[in-house]
């Protein structure tokens, strides 16, 4: 490769060269200006070039807006942001939907180019340091795999680039197929596997275990109904006329072998990342499991260590010691909680789950809730999975204290979502309700909140913008134990997928499963929405088992809570939440007031924008979109 001039990005400089590289060389060249041929010959400044590569991950999941709003766990409190472009069925090549950066065309390529660049110049490094060089290409190849698997789970096939192309240069590259995409990605996932074997696992950076971790993904992915072309036709005859089908699933090959790669892939990471407490041979208390989950969000802070001293977290994105609270936003997901939480606490009810979620959190004793079970309707929010009361705000679920200028409205620290008898013929609007006397802009629509990713700390600031700092698991040993699981109902081992199945229930506090065949196939496919939830699986998932028009084609349902005070009692004023003084009724109905949410099979695959296929001619639009 001709040496060139490499202008490493601002967000690179400011947050991922810090990494790995020594401080006080940070702090005397400048990295802008620094010659290919000095990079490659200096350790440092090759393991800053690779620190780099990591800065596409871009926030994880803790945008303002989420993946989950584009699925039936939330729905986009703020209208204007391009949600329903897509939600609505409305999206084209020249109105594209709201794109996160960690999956969006231009970004994933830019990251790719990088990668690229180190994949193609470590091996001819003149710095003498193997070690260093083994683990920086290993990372480049499981970065560079990363980056296309989030590209082929969105588009389908797309074209494999193993140069950086130069200015000048023809741009014009045709997609290859489905199955060239996987055989590419896995092989990477391979050789980082290979080069990181025996290196240290460090938090945020890519390891053995996480190649192994994201392989079981891709190959999980790759043996689902979506990419299998037949099965796809049948599902989607909005786009069964498509012509390059290869393009999007396999038309041909053995559908069990690939299943059982899946299972063996995911076995492998079991076999040397346990995860937290998935040992257990029973139930733990609810209180415990609710603690164990809302551990697992905080990404360690709670001992997420089992006693073999595994992690959960296999991939992550975290913090560089050096950050310091100002600097983390908008890179450390420090804005979360500001993100997503109530609006009487001055927050801002972006991505609030909807009732459809609600609703599929089991009781306690394993059954499904019912609204037509009276016991069920009249308390909806008692005797619910743990994992619900660590996931979900409601109406009357306890909370932190208030901010100042609110602690007199509710000195009890319970979420305000619903409508209450003043006891005069009117109502008091509770002070998380979009009619709020705190803030009435930004108040949720669906009545409920986001508790996980959330940190329950009492001490740290009511606003929580920049007061948490909480990792983002991009994979985590729980996600690889439920791809075991799949894969064995799918290949008919139900046996061994009940045993992985009830590990992950017994962690959260909820009853053993004893089913089989479809029966059993429902339950794990819910368990991983429930243990999965904002975390942004439930859109793909939805799609590879070929389900969306049931997830986000059934539109969305939120909660009217309304508070009648029983006969002769007087309202408590301030308001709290009382079973004694109010009776309550609760009751979900459809909410059309930002998206009219419908199903169009194009919906499968995103589009490429029209600026895209103008760059590059040989670039075959997914169907639907052309």
């Amino acid at each position: 490769m001709k040496k060139v001039k490499i202008a490493l990005t601002t967000i690179f400089l400011v947050t991922f060269i810090t990494f790995s590289c020594n401080k006080d060389f940070l702090e005397t060249q400048p990295l802008d200006r620094i010659s290919s041929s000095a990079t490659w010959s200096d350790a440092a400044l090759s393991e800053a070039f690779v620190n780099g590569e990591y800065s596409f991950l871009g926030y994880g999941g803790f945008e303002e807006q989420a993946l989950a709003a584009y699925t039936d766990e939330a729905m986009f409190t703020h209208a204007g942001r391009n949600i329903n472009t897509f939600t609505d069925g409305n999206e084209s090549p020249s109105n594209l939907g709201w794109m996160s950066s960690t999956y969006e065309w231009g970004s994933m390529y830019l990251a790719i180019r990088q990668t690229n660049i180190a994949i193609e110049n470590l091996p001819k490094a003149t710095f003498d340091n193997q070690t260093l060089k083994d683990r920086l290409l290993g990372e480049s190849h499981f970065m560079r795999a990363y980056y296309y698997q989030q590209l082929v789970r969105f588009y389908g096939g797309v074209p494999i680039i193993q140069k950086a192309y130069g200015l000048n240069e023809d741009y014009k590259v045709a997609r290859n197929t489905y199955d060239e995409c996987i055989k590419f990605i896995i092989s990477d996932l391979d050789k980082a596997a290979e080069l990181l074997r025996g290196k240290p696992e460090v938090a945020g950076r890519a390891s053995r275990v996480a190649a192994l971790a994201l392989k079981s993904r891709v190959l999980l992915y790759a043996a689902s109904d979506m990419h299998d072309a037949a099965r796809l036709r049948a599902a989607a005859p909005g786009i069964a006329n498509f012509g390059k089908m290869e393009l999007l699933a396999y038309t041909g090959g053995d559908r069990v072998a690939r299943w059982q790669a899946a299972r063996d892939a995911a076995k492998a990471v079991l076999d040397v990342h346990f995860g937290y407490k998935l040992n257990l041979s029973a139930p733990v208390s609810p209180a415990e499991g609710r603690a164990n989950y809302n551990a697992i969000a905080m990404g360690g802070k709670s001992a997420v260590a089992d006693p073999a001293g595994a992690s959960e977290l296999i991939f992550q994105r975290t913090l560089s010691a050096l950050f310091t609270p100002e600097s983390q936003w908008p890179l450390g997901g420090t804005q979360h909680g500001i993100n997503n939480g109530p609006n009487g606490y001055n927050n801002w009810a972006g991505n609030t789950p909807i009732q459809q979620l609600v609703d599929d959190y089991e009781m306690m004793d394993g059954s499904r809730f019912d609204w037509n079970n009276p016991a069920h309707s009249r308390a909806p929010y008692e005797n619910r999975d743990p994992r619900f009361y660590a996931s979900v705000m409601y109406d009357g679920a306890g909370w932190k204290p208030r901010p100042a200028s609110a602690s007199a409205l509710d000195p009890a620290n319970q979420i305000q979502s619903g409508y209450y008898d003043n006891g005069s013929g009117g109502i008091i609007n509770g002070i998380d309700t979009r009619e709020s006397v705190i803030e009435n802009w930004n108040g949720s629509r669906t009545s409920y909140y986001v508790r996980k990713f959330i940190d329950p700390n009492p001490a740290l600031p009511d606003n929580q913008s920049n007061a948490q700092i909480i990792p983002w698991p991009f994979i985590r040993t729980t996600e690889i134990a439920l791809n075991y699981i799949e894969a064995c109902i799918e290949l008919g081992q139900d046996a061994e997928a009940r045993t992985w199945l009830n590990r992950i229930r017994f962690r959260a506090g909820m009853p053993a499963t004893n089913e089989s065949g479809e029966a059993l196939k429902q339950r794990y496919r819910n368990e991983r929405r429930i243990e999965l939830a904002y975390e942004e699986h439930r859109y793909h998932d939805a799609r590879r088992w070929l389900i969306a028009p049931t997830t986000v084609g059934r539109g969305i349902k939120v909660m009217n809570v309304r508070a009648r005070l029983k006969p002769g009692a007087t309202p408590l004023r301030p308001y709290r939440y009382d079973k004694n003084v109010y009776d309550y009724t609760y009751t979900p109905v459809d909410n059309t007031e930002v998206e009219r949410r419908r199903w169009v099979d194009k919906m499968y695959f995103r589009p490429f924008s029209r600026d895209e296929i103008n760059r590059n001619s040989a670039l075959e639009q997914n169907p639907g979109y052309q």
